[in-house]
């Protein structure tokens, strides 16, 4: 019904906003992960949004990006998964990180979000692993590497690293991203690399 809203932000909540577009409010339901990336009161925004009609109601979703928009319309296709539960996947993570966890079969990822149990999160990877776009991440390289013992010698460390989190009880999505974001990482061994890793995931 509406594509997108491009208007001033009247009001801000906990998981909505108003939008004023030519004196006209619109609602619109709203992640977290949006609301912590919107412009204050009084600034202009685009949201991309998604309009659900159920009998009593006509709700607005909107997203800040088309990534984020069009990962929650995927996982509204899953069986057991409405707007909220989809609402909640993209506040507890944005729309790549939750390709990543969805790629890597990384449930514990998934299931930290609101409302998403084990069985939720194992039914998402099943339905949604083969429909996402992966070859034009280098996530999936990576991660298909790391799980297959593949990585290079000269990544030994890093590969030691992410296996000491995954121990500790990170997902290897997680702790795949944690280990890679560490600056200069490449220099460091195992035991530095993990200790840089953790700091990034508290």
């Amino acid at each position: 019904m509406y594509a997108y809203l491009n208007g001033i932000i009247a009001d801000i909540e906990e998981d909505n906003c108003i939008i004023d577009v030519n004196d006209i409010g619109y609602n619109v339901q709203i992640s977290g992960q949006t609301m912590t990336r919107l412009p204050g009161i009084g600034e202009r925004v685009k949201l991309y949004t998604y309009t659900n009609v159920k009998e009593d109601a006509l709700q607005l979703y909107g997203f800040l990006s088309k990534a984020d928009l069009e990962m929650f319309k995927k996982c509204i296709t899953v069986s057991g998964i409405g707007p909220k539960g989809a609402l909640g996947l993209l506040s507890a993570m944005d729309a790549d990180d939750l390709r990543f966890a969805i790629i890597s079969q990384d449930v514990k990822a998934i299931s930290k979000a609101p409302g998403i149990g084990k069985r939720t999160a194992e039914r998402l990877i099943l339905e949604l692993k083969d429909k996402l776009a992966i070859d034009d991440t280098m996530v999936q390289k990576e991660m298909d590497a790391y799980q297959g013992g593949n990585i290079a010698i000269d990544d030994a460390q890093k590969k030691e690293a992410v296996e000491a989190l995954v121990a500790l009880g990170y997902g290897q999505s997680e702790s795949l991203k944690a280990v890679n974001a560490v600056p200069g990482g490449e220099n460091m061994d195992a035991g530095a690399l993990l200790k840089a890793a953790l700091k990034k995931l508290f």
